[in-house]
């Protein structure tokens, strides 16, 4: 994985005692860095706010260290002391969007192995906390693995993240609940604009994240209640997007309503597996990550020029983009006490002895709702994908289940706003 470490700077001091990948109970005294990674959410603050009121509380952390736009400040060597701050900023950070410190999607190469364990030793780095998705845990993961093999003495503890909700063997992701409740009342008030201006914004289409999984597309169809309620129809990458089929299902809602408003995800695909964006032309071209992680983007506009087209009636599409992920208007208060917890048992487990483990959120009970913590190995979760179960997506393939609304309900914090509609009796 890396070159062998040269110098006794690396190596374990006489009497210090090594990290246990085991989990050991043994004493491990040094400087904590903490890293965030990926997209930013509304809630992912929360979680460094966590670790950081956390590693204040003992001894064994001697410095709490920020690394700037997550393991690239831990390569550049650009850190900054967060026990500096001002006690009320680091709370404050709670009710902030976005990430405090910067992110990145960086993948590390063989010769970044080094930089970070001389960086370590530099800084006497006795633990590390990285917060992020799937590429972000498999980051913890190697990192933890080198140190464990050169025997340096780091306890690496990954904290989840991802408002995508596609994180293997948790619950849900801190990330998501605030992404569901933004999808769901934007796609509300999206309904009702349509409901209003029919005769002429006849169709509305809302596209939302989601490369290759429907989480959040399908928080949208939360607020379907009844005929009237909007998203009428619900489309997730889990089912092959079918064209004909589609735009039968429209026609059939405007044969019913005079109108429909729809939910998409980015990250729909064909039966052959293909992106339905990628065959706008020829020369598209996709920007990929260093994962190879593609960004998508344009289905909103492919589908309203399809019905147009297709069905001769007016459609718009709205793109949330990036400000679903990271409102904290829309911030779910389950999910940012859920962010604040994962941060804080990062710092615990990691005092206990526990190593290259992530923490999980684990459902006890659903009415009441009652969820506490787990953990689990990173190699675990590392480049592996949690997609939505065919319970919760209807026989149709066209919109959620009562098993679906079940499981978000509580995630999303607050009940949605009630709107009311009129009887609108004749005079």
């Amino acid at each position: 994985m890396a070159k062998k470490l040269k110098g006794a700077a690396l190596r374990r001091s006489s009497g210090r005692p090594r990290a246990q990948g085991a989990g050991g109970p043994e004493r491990c005294r040094g400087a904590a860095i903490v890293a965030q990674s990926g997209g930013p959410t509304a809630v992912i603050n929360s979680s460094l706010a966590g670790v950081v009121q956390e590693s204040l509380k003992h001894d064994e952390i001697t410095r709490i260290l920020g690394a700037k736009n997550g393991i690239m400040g831990v390569l550049s060597d650009e850190l900054y002391d967060l026990g500096k701050e001002d006690p009320a900023s680091i709370e404050g950070l709670r009710r902030t969007p976005a990430a405090a410190l910067g992110t990145c999607r960086y993948k590390l190469k063989e010769d970044d192995y080094q930089k970070i364990l001389d960086l370590f030793a530099r800084h006497n780095v006795r633990y590390f906390f990285y917060a992020g998705g799937n590429d972000s845990q498999d980051t913890c993961h190697k990192v933890a693995m080198l140190a464990q093999r050169e025997d340096y003495d780091v306890r690496c503890i990954g904290i989840p993240k991802t408002v995508d909700n596609d994180l293997a063997k948790t619950d849900h992701c801190p990330g998501y609940g605030s992404v569901a409740r933004a999808i769901a009342i934007m796609t509300m008030d999206a309904g009702r604009d349509n409901e209003a201006i029919y005769t002429s914004d006849t169709v509305k289409v809302m596209e939302t994240m989601g490369r290759n999984t429907g989480w959040i597309a399908a928080a949208a169809g939360f607020p379907h209640e009844t005929e009237e309620d909007a998203p009428h129809l619900v489309y997730v990458p889990e089912r092959p997007f079918v064209w004909d089929k589609f735009l039968g299902e429209v026609q059939n809602v405007l044969d019913r309503l005079g109108r429909c408003t729809i939910a998409v995800s980015e990250g729909l695909r064909e039966a052959d597996g293909q992106y339905i964006t990628a065959r706008t032309s020829e020369s598209s071209k996709f920007f990929a990550d260093d994962f190879g992680h593609v960004q998508l983007g344009g289905v909103g506009d492919m589908v309203c020029k399809a019905i147009e087209h297709n069905l001769n009636v007016k459609a718009r599409f709205n793109k949330p983009g990036t400000s679903q992920r990271a409102s904290v208007v829309m911030q779910s208060k389950t999910d940012a006490k859920e962010a604040y917890l994962v941060g804080k048992m990062a710092v615990k487990n990691a005092l206990k002895g526990q190593h290259d483990k992530m923490v999980t959120l684990v459902r006890e009970s659903n009415d009441p709702y009652k969820c506490v913590t787990g953990l689990v190995p990173c190699a675990e979760v590392a480049l592996a994908e949690k997609r939505m179960p065919a319970e919760y997506i209807n026989a149709e393939g066209n919109h959620i289940t009562e098993a679906f609304k079940d499981y978000l309900r509580p995630l999303l914090g607050d009940p949605l706003p009630h709107y009311v509609r009129l009887r609108k009796l004749p005079a």
